[in-house]
């Protein structure tokens, strides 16, 4: 119980204490060299399905060839520490700072720099906010780093990459499921380094009934523009085709527009009653168009296209559509 109300205020840590069934968690680490030739997310977690089986996990996807690997580990080979992110999987370490990188297709390290976290408080902790403290959601969500710099090299089948002076961002899921329909969306490379977006909508299970959720952010001059369900943010727009995703978010001061363009995507498992027996499409080539307007006055500070973006869009999202109120 200790490790569990330790860890409830530091959404990076281990949050999976005490779980033996239908649990998962996983932490996701996005990097793209200086060059942006070379675009790569890395997924280490653990899964628990309804029985108690269990397995830890690392995938690797590559984002400019869109191929997916999914390595699997026995339970005992996940090692996470107590009061403290760090976590060993076999003899993969990855904390906040560092991935450690020893399989048979990449090996190697990486180290993180000048991380922007999202903000977290005793009554809100991380970007889930008050909904920390709800017991039954189906899926919690944590940032670690909106964007950073990234010093060290992999080998990435046999070929040598260096991703020094390059970019990442890191995030992390746990719960039993993800949300049946969702829009996600996240990139760090504008027109001017320290310029971070990430946004997501989503159906949330509440009660006996759903709503849709929303979080957002914006890291603009060294300081995070929040529009989240639990700050009064409003939803106005949400909806997408074959070919963009558009969303418009308001709070107090400032309206945000998305128009995000999908691009071809590759296959991920994802968690389902705890274990990975789903299936998710994630593309990391993305573009995103963004309009952040002060609105009290009613100038835009911030119009821009996000490259190297990550992008899913899955489940019924027709669930999600919401048409612009004005």
């Amino acid at each position: 119980m200790i490790k569990r109300l330790n860890a409830l205020f530091h959404p990076e840590q281990y949050q999976g204490w005490g779980k033996t069934q239908r649990y998962f968690e996983g932490w996701y680490y996005k990097v793209v060299n200086a060059e942006e030739t070379k675009a790569f997310a890395f997924i280490p977690g653990i899964a628990m399905d309804e029985n108690g089986d269990k397995q830890a996990f690392i995938q690797i996807l590559d984002g400019k060839k869109r191929t997916a690997e999914y390595h699997k580990f026995d339970a005992t080979e996940f090692r996470p520490c107590n009061g403290k992110f760090e976590v060993l999987i076999a003899n993969i370490f990855f904390s906040n700072n560092i991935l450690k990188l020893d399989l048979p297709t990449v090996q190697g390290q990486l180290s993180f720099h000048q991380q922007r976290p999202w903000p977290s408080h005793f009554y809100s902790p991380g970007i889930m906010g008050p909904f920390s403290f709800v017991p039954f959601m189906e899926c919690y969500h944590g940032i670690l780093s909106m964007d950073h710099i990234i010093t060290g090299e992999l080998t990435i089948n046999k070929e040598k990459i260096d991703f020094t002076n390059g970019r990442g961002y890191m995030e992390k899921d746990w719960g039993h499921s993800f949300p049946s329909a969702y829009f996600w969306m996240q990139t760090n490379h504008f027109s001017q380094p320290g310029i971070s977006l990430k946004a997501s909508v989503a159906n949330i299970p509440w009660l006996g009934s759903s709503f849709v959720g929303h979080i957002a952010g914006v890291w603009l001059q060294n300081r995070l523009i929040q529009f989240t369900t639990y700050n009064g943010s409003k939803l106005l727009k949400s909806i997408a085709d074959k070919e963009k995703v558009e969303l418009v978010l308001e709070n107090a001061n400032h309206r945000l527009e998305i128009i995000a363009h999908r691009e071809k995507a590759t296959l991920l498992a994802s968690p389902i009653a705890g274990f990975m027996d789903g299936r998710i499409e994630e593309s990391m080539t993305s573009a995103i168009d963004i309009i952040l307007t002060d609105k009290k006055k009613n100038i835009i500070i911030l119009q821009d296209t996000g490259r190297n973006a990550g992008l899913e869009v899955a489940g019924n999202i027709e669930s999600l559509f919401k048409a612009k109120i004005r």
